[in-house]
């Protein structure tokens, strides 16, 4: 439970896990999210009552134990899925936890464990550590992106391989489709914004109005972990910006540029859930069941790189932290890979050597 943004454990057994309580303590004076603590917090939650459940408390935790913890991670089965004998096309059950969720729990108790060797060297950390990960990433070996090569930070043993998943951007027909079926300048507006200019949900709600500039064309955008960042704004976005600010924003104290229109909640923040709304009703009018708030943002990094944009400058519009996470764009642009094969396959081979080139027909 939360209490005055701090997180605490409640109920049988919480007086013998009070280092998560510290733990949780410890992360929110260090300035994290409060949506990383609720994450981790509910993580640290399931962790402790699979403890109790064993007979064991913090300080038996050893490396087999956590081998015990990860493999009652993967066997775990969630209510309401389909299962147990339904897979997916890889032949991976679709009734328990994502790999991604899986290690996010192993962050989140790796770092309760290196939280409590910090406080006391006497205790030490029961998680095995990894092999160090890549020194270079695809696009970090160059010159011009030499300056984002990170130092190499070891992976833990106990992480679950991920698979990697390109995202799915929208085409050009199912993007028009989604946008005609807006009528407020509003949901045109925060459309466009991730269209258009690739922010985030979070983002597109954090935006105040003195954040926007209409006149010079930028925008300010608050990301993840509060790392500011200035994105150019399209000049057509800029008047639907405009309209909605002078005919449909409600009158407000609130600093929000976005806010509610209608009901007895007229006038405040417009939350994540009425976002959630928005979008839900706009894909059953327009019949684009892809037409998610991410979807957007995907084709705008795919748009960016179809056209060749630097990955550094790709990454600094995204507001990427790391530039890996940018260089799926590159692979998932099918247009320039296309151009690339058939400029490759279509040369002719070279007189002086034997063609590798085989007529199939």
């Amino acid at each position: 439970m939360s209490e005055g943004g701090r997180w605490h454990l409640a109920g049988p057994g919480a007086d013998g896990l009070r280092v998560i309580d510290e733990y949780l303590g410890y992360l929110a004076d260090r300035n994290y999210s409060p949506k990383t603590l609720r994450a981790y917090g509910f993580d640290l939650v399931m962790f402790g009552r699979w403890l109790l459940g064993e007979g064991l408390g913090i300080e038996d935790v050893t490396t087999p134990v956590l081998l015990r913890f990860l493999a009652a991670c993967r066997a775990a089965r969630l209510p309401g899925r389909p299962g147990p004998n339904v897979v997916d096309l890889a032949g991976r059950r679709l009734d328990g936890y994502a790999a991604t969720t899986v290690n996010r729990r192993l962050v989140a108790v790796s770092g309760l464990f290196a939280f409590r060797a910090m406080r006391d060297p006497h205790l030490p950390s029961p998680v095995p550590k990894g092999i160090e990960r890549q020194r270079f990433v695809p696009g970090e070996k160059t010159g011009l992106l030499a300056h984002l090569a990170r130092r190499p930070r070891p992976r833990s043993a106990l992480r679950v391989r991920e698979p990697r998943r390109m995202p799915r951007p929208l085409t050009s027909s199912e993007a028009a489709q989604l946008l005609a079926s807006l009528r407020t300048w509003r949901d045109r507006a925060i459309a466009g914004l991730m269209l258009y200019c690739g922010l985030r949900t979070c983002e597109v709600l954090a935006l105040d109005v003195a954040d926007v500039d209409v006149g010079r064309g930028w925008i300010r955008v608050w990301g993840k972990g509060a790392k500011e960042r200035a994105v150019p704004l399209d000049g057509d976005l800029a008047r639907v910006i405009q309209g909605y600010l002078l005919a449909e924003r409600p009158e407000s104290d609130s600093a929000r540029l976005f806010l509610v229109a209608k009901g007895p909640n007229r006038g405040q923040p417009l939350t994540p859930a009425g976002l959630r709304t928005i979008f839900r009703y706009h894909r059953q009018r327009s019949g684009v069941t892809a037409g998610h708030p991410h979807a957007l943002r995907h084709s705008f990094g795919t748009a960016l790189a179809e056209a060749g944009v630097d990955l550094s400058v790709m990454q600094a519009l995204l507001g990427h932290t790391h530039v890996d996470t940018t260089a799926r764009y590159v692979h998932l642009a099918p247009k320039r890979v296309k151009e690339e094969f058939d400029a490759r396959v279509s040369r002719e081979p070279c007189k002086s050597e034997p063609s590798s080139v085989v007529n199939l027909f």
